[in-house]
């Protein structure tokens, strides 16, 4: 793609072979340069040709790549033995800890393709869940009972048909595609916006456990880095970047996820958007992408159908354990057909059924148990497909 980085210069290391701890150390201060992002480190390695040049460059060489950059030039003459990286050290002793550094041959190929992908990434787990073809699902940290069970049922379906469902490991929406996915037995990632020493939100830990043992956690973040705000839009580009199309539950208008839709695209990747009812608000931003020409999705086939032939995965079926749907007697089924699928309220529905408040309770509360209701905020109700 346009402004993507060559790959002239990528010397391919053996998959998995572990580097040396010195041309470790030569990678961690490329990319910690100061004053240097991603597009400056790329652009060091293709002027060099390798890591080692670069270190072993002259400061005339490096001024007139680095005019003005006095720090960053300075770090390189000075080279690693100027820091300490024995908490990458010792972090990397740990079981299924891994560095991945552009040279190498598994660093995921879809994630080369992107304007400016890290030279360098943090990885916890299975290093090669990050080659898989990929689903990214992302949505509101808010969403209502139906965004939830949206979002787990298409994770389910997709990882059930082969695909590695990607996300961000934030509360909501990315929560429940991680659980989705491992629920179908399938391999999901996480990408972070902090050091992979530490899991956001912390209450979702033992979900990072376990998704660590069946796929990936992924972080361009140093170790130690906090959950900074800006930090979560710059990872946004490698959960759409790793993944051949986003899917967005539901999103505001003002959401996190729609920038992930937008580098999507702007990646020449596909966008997906679920539809929602015109009265909440969580839906507007999926209805915005979908004027812009996201594709309308419905079910997990309507994504297999523009993405099973890139990603060589199966038609997602449905489960042949599926939970048969309750018989309802006459009038349960009655106040069913009065409740749909945008939230309303208890007192609405008396009015529509003409029963009882305390006839109507009773039934929600057997319609709930059976799975075909969910209660919403507010004291609303509204009708699970």
């Amino acid at each position: 793609m346009t402004g993507a980085p060559s790959n002239s210069y990528a010397r391919a290391n053996e998959a998995g072979r572990p580097l040396s701890r010195d041309t470790l150390a030569l990678w961690l201060t490329l990319r910690r340069l100061p004053g240097a992002g991603t597009r400056t480190q790329h652009e060091l390695l293709e002027h060099f040709g390798s890591i080692e040049n670069i270190f072993s460059a002259s400061r005339g060489q490096l001024d007139k790549l680095l005019a003005g950059k006095h720090e960053a030039i300075s770090a390189i003459l000075d080279g690693p033995g100027a820091q300490t990286f024995q908490s990458e050290f010792d972090w990397l002793e740990q079981p299924g800890h891994h560095l991945l550094v552009w040279t190498d041959t598994d660093y995921p190929a879809l994630l080369r393709e992107i304007a400016d992908p890290p030279v360098m990434l943090y990885v916890i787990g299975r290093r090669e869940a990050l080659s898989n073809p990929q689903l990214a699902i992302v949505g509101s940290r808010n969403p209502s009972p139906m965004g939830r069970e949206n979002a787990q049922a298409f994770a389910k379906s997709l990882a059930g048909a082969g695909l590695t469902i990607t996300s961000g490991l934030a509360l909501g929406v990315d929560g429940a595609a991680h659980r989705g996915a491992l629920a179908a037995g399938g391999s999901t990632v996480a990408v972070t916006g902090t050091g992979l020493d530490r899991v956001y939100p912390a209450r979702h830990r033992e979900l990072a456990h376990e998704i660590a043992a069946r796929g990936a956690l992924v972080s361009e973040f140093a170790l130690g880095t906090p959950p900074l705000p800006e930090n979560f839009p710059i990872r946004n580009r490698l959960i759409s970047g790793l993944s051949l199309g986003t899917l967005v539950v539901e999103a505001a208008l003002q959401s996190g996820s729609l920038i992930t839709a937008r580098l999507a695209t702007e990646q020449g990747r596909e966008v997906f958007a679920v539809p929602g009812s015109i009265h909440a608000p969580q839906a507007r931003g999926c209805h915005a992408l979908i004027r812009q020409g996201a594709k309308l999705v419905e079910t997990a086939q309507d994504i297999l159908e523009e993405l099973g032939p890139l990603a060589s995965v199966a038609r997602a079926s449905a489960p042949e354990n599926a939970a048969p749907v309750p018989t309802l007697d006459a009038p349960m089924a009655a106040l069913l057909q009065q409740i749909g699928h945008d939230p309303v309220s208890v007192d609405v529905l008396i009015e529509r059924s003409g029963l009882t408040a305390d006839a109507v309770s009773s039934m929600l509360l057997q319609m709930e148990l059976n799975g075909l209701v969910s209660s919403s905020p507010g004291g609303k109700v509204q009708r699970i497909s």
